[in-house]
């Protein structure tokens, strides 16, 4: 059983699509383990996101990511991250595959309305970054 990270980021709390992202996950045969909704600092942002400190992006990217509450998620199943990955489309909304989230949802490759691990020890820092083992059911 694989565990992985997800957040539908402000652009999708603001379009209030939280529901339908958990939805498409469950569908897909993973069980959320952890959820909240939380508002990220700019410093917190910064700390989620250091791997991409020296990346030109990086500023605007926490600056958006901090820019309105965020609900975090623990998914688990079978090859959940690439589960996740395939679920969510290309980072670029306009190069995401149709039914993908992006593509039915995200308005730019920044404004992509979720985020998901990359591999499994991207996975590990990201869930315990937000959750503690206490709050993490499966």
């Amino acid at each position: 059983m694989e565990r992985t990270l997800s957040i539908v980021k402000p652009d999708g709390v603001r379009k209030n699509v939280v529901g339908e992202v958990i939805g498409r996950f469950e569908k897909s045969g993973l069980n959320v383990a952890a959820l909240k909704l939380i508002s990220l600092s700019k410093e917190e942002a910064e700390g989620f996101y250091a791997v991409h400190k020296a990346r030109p992006f990086f500023g605007s990217l926490t600056e958006f990511m901090s820019s309105g509450p965020v609900a975090v998620m623990v998914l688990t199943g079978d090859g959940a991250i690439k589960k996740v990955r395939d679920i969510m489309g290309a980072t670029d909304p306009k190069n995401a595959a149709p039914g993908t989230i992006r593509k039915d949802f995200a308005d730019s490759i920044e404004s992509n309305i979720v985020h998901g691990s990359d591999g499994p020890d991207t996975a590990a820092f990201e869930i315990g970054y937000f959750f503690s083992a206490l709050e993490i059911l499966r």
